[in-house]
């Protein structure tokens, strides 16, 4: 008869998840541009947290928007020198208003040229580009100083907006592609009014493609299964928005400043002659030939979360993805999913995982509750099965030590001794989506049981030794602490040290609870939430004011630099001074004023100067902790321009790279952040001897980054 295994019932109602993994790296994901979904993945466990932009600024740093003039009626250089204008060697397709053809060689030229476009001095561009409606007073009077300005538009700006109609969304998408909604009013032939009527934000990335597609030209195209109709209507329409919204905000313009375009090759030979410009192909696949945020997003969480042994036998990693590769070809013999609407398996379900084991069952799956889901008061029932958990897990893991704590066996009769025969080792993965998150604390108490520490030292030691980032919660470490007597009492570890000081004739409980030392527990166990500051590079961190307040733990992580962004660290003087002891640079504080997350103090001015400060910690075996008051935002921004530098990445991947480091808090550069990064990659290719090219435009990266964040916003 066939044994079935059933764990005991779940402490909620619904039904706990089957194994899926979080972070799919196929390539072959549909891609749709439209929704979420661009990969069968799961959304990452993060959250955004409120970042207060500060006091209201003062007159003297806010500008008009942008100087003085305020209309396009004077063409400057980044329009005369443009492909598309004037389009006089572009057949026309309508004449009322125009709609120009254009073929698969143009298109390529006309967004290579645009790659290799510097972008304009971001006072030239902003407050206008965060967002100023008439009507909305509030964010009026914070960038303008209470003076009623008109929407005054920078000429400076031109860019290129490609179009797809019709179709399936999810397939043949051409760099930076969208639909027709996202810039089109509900009267398809007028432009939307991208601009907040109400509210204040410097986070307005999800209005920019509505915002600079009258700034542009637009090129339409539709698929191979796109109503041929359909498209040219739509390009119609499109060059009506344009002529109706140059009557209301340029009148006075004579020539036609930005046109419409009708791509006449087909997506198939696009995709042939320039492979480099298909984002995704005919067949809905990801090329990989355009940088894709969600994807990369996933492929760092991937390189940063993978699989490591964190004991003996003992895994910790994502779900994998059995996609890909089957349940049965993975190279583990017990997978335990931590999720939370799990309960802790007790010994009786335990033991029927070991019989399957024994019978050649495997790999086998069981869940346990997921950080965050347990609370301190947790029943006495429910902490002892958490212990025999970890010690069913270790004798799996360690059968061999395991018999060693066993007395040897003995007959009935008392005189023929019973050699037990050791089992089979099994590979255990303690698994979750990210690889992270819900995994923590199951890892952290069975790291304490396996090698017998104390919570703050499993905690040091999974991050610095064994190179795991985690992230816990408050719960965690009250319900830890909570037990941690407890679970050293049963550690093997300890009843090995136990054994070569106390006979063998006590009791094991006595004798290891002799033998436990006293721990005194470190001032900064207290003072942390549960989550150490993000480990961006081997050398920085990223963190918020209340671990850059809390030395203590900086100090055991083998941070010996604090490079404070707006926010000063509030400690003793004595403190200070033990700061800087030993260091071959003296003082190991750094501070950036007079920046505060209000979308206009800029930052560029001291990337030098922070990166050089960083970089003398790197050289010195230093690591540096990056932090301002929530750790999103403005040192987010120096995190950033720190691997753009130190790894030759473009900004697109710098910011998926730190955005995956940063664990389940998402950074948030505002707007103008983003767009000097922008810049600042600009700069670096000069350096490094290479032409300007970004691998995306300024509005298709703020679209990708509103897009990414949409799902943990609410108010968008």
């Amino acid at each position: 008869m066939a044994t079935v295994v059933v764990q005991q019932p779940v402490r909620h109602s619904s039904s706990s998840p089957s194994i899926a993994s979080a972070l799919s790296l196929s390539a072959n994901t549909p891609h749709t541009p439209h929704t979420h979904t661009h990969t069968q993945s799961p959304i990452p466990n993060k959250h955004i947290p409120v970042c207060p932009p500060g006091p209201s600024p003062s007159a003297s740093k806010i500008l008009a928007t942008p100087p003085t003039s305020p209309t396009l009626r004077h063409v400057g250089p980044l329009q005369s020198n443009c492909i598309l204008y004037p389009p006089v060697s572009f057949p026309k397709l309508l004449d009322d208003p125009p709609v120009y053809s254009i073929d698969a060689d143009a298109l390529a030229l006309a967004l290579d040229e645009l790659a290799a476009r510097p972008l304009p001095d971001p006072k030239q561009v902003f407050p206008w580009l965060h967002g100023l409606h008439p009507d909305n007073h509030v964010q009026l009077s914070f960038f303008v100083s209470r003076r009623r300005s008109q929407r005054r538009i920078p000429r400076c700006l031109r860019s290129i907006a490609i179009v797809k109609v019709g179709g399936d969304p999810s397939k043949s998408r051409i760099k930076g592609a969208i639909s027709p909604q996202e810039i089109l009013a509900p009267s398809g032939t007028t432009f939307l009014d991208a601009d907040p009527p109400e509210g204040f934000s410097v986070r307005n990335f999800h209005i920019q493609t509505a915002k600079l597609a009258p700034l542009s030209d637009i090129i339409v195209y539709g698929d191979a299964e796109a109503d041929g109709r359909e498209v040219v209507e739509v390009a119609g329409n499109i060059a009506k928005a344009q002529r109706e919204w140059r009557k209301k905000f340029d009148p006075g313009q004579e020539n036609t400043m930005f046109n419409t375009f009708l791509l006449k090759s087909s997506f198939r030979e696009v995709e042939e002659r320039y492979p480099r410009l298909i984002a995704v192909d005919s067949e809905g696949q990801l090329t990989g030939r355009v940088m894709d945020f969600f994807h990369w997003e996933r492929l760092e969480m991937c390189s940063m979360a993978a699989a490591s042994e964190i004991a003996t036998n003992v895994w910790q990693g994502p779900t994998p993805d059995t996609n890909d590769h089957p349940l049965e070809e993975l190279e583990f013999d017990i997978l335990i999913e931590t999720h939370d609407v799990a309960s802790i398996p007790n010994l009786r379900y335990l033991s029927q995982i070991s019989a399957q084991l024994e019978n050649g069952g495997s790999p086998q799956r069981l869940e346990f509750p997921s950080s965050g889901s347990v609370l301190a008061s947790w029943n006495q029932v429910e902490v002892y099965d958490l212990i025999d958990t970890c010690r069913w897990i270790y004798r799996m893991a360690n059968p061999e030590r395991s018999i060693e704590e066993q007395e040897q066996s003995v007959d009935a009769d008392g005189d023929i001794p019973m050699v037990s025969l050791t089992p089979k080792a099994r590979k255990v993965l303690i698994h979750c989506g990210d690889g992270y998150t819900e995994i923590s604390l199951l890892c952290i108490a069975y790291f304490m049981f396996a090698e017998g520490v104390p919570v703050h030292e499993a905690w040091l030691r999974l991050h610095c030794e064994k190179k795991r980032n985690f992230f816990a919660y408050p719960s965690d470490v009250a319900f830890l602490t909570s037990i941690q007597q407890r679970l050293l009492l049963e550690s093997p570890a300890v009843a090995a040290a136990a054994a070569t000081s106390v006979s063998s004739g006590n009791r094991r409980s006595s004798r290891t609870s002799s033998i436990i030392p006293k721990t005194i527990e470190p001032g900064w166990l207290s003072r942390m939430d549960g989550s150490l500051p993000s480990r961006i590079l081997p050398y920085m961190y990223l963190g918020n004011l209340a671990h850059a307040n809390n030395p203590e733990l900086l100090r055991a992580l083998g941070i010996k630099r604090i490079l404070s962004i707006g926010e000063p660290v509030t400690w003793p003087q004595s403190e200070i001074e033990k700061w800087s002891d030993g260091l071959k640079e003296g003082n190991g504080l750094m501070m950036v004023k007079d920046v505060q997350d209000n979308g206009i103090d800029e930052l560029t001015g001291e990337f030098e100067r922070c990166l050089g400060f960083i970089e003398q910690g790197k050289k010195d075996g230093s690591a540096t902790l990056v932090h301002c008051r929530v750790g999103v935002s403005r040192s987010a921004t120096i995190c950033i321009a720190e691997v753009m530098a130190s790894k030759g990445l473009s900004f697109p991947r710098a910011y998926c790279f730190v955005r995956a480091r940063r664990l389940n808090v998402i950074i948030q550069p505002h707007l103008r952040f983003v767009y000097e990064l922008l810049k600042w990659d600009e700069i670096l290719q000069q350096r490094r001897d290479e032409p300007i090219r970004h691998d995306l435009e300024w509005h298709t990266i703020a679209r990708e980054i509103a897009l990414m964040n949409k799902p943990y916003s609410k108010q968008q």
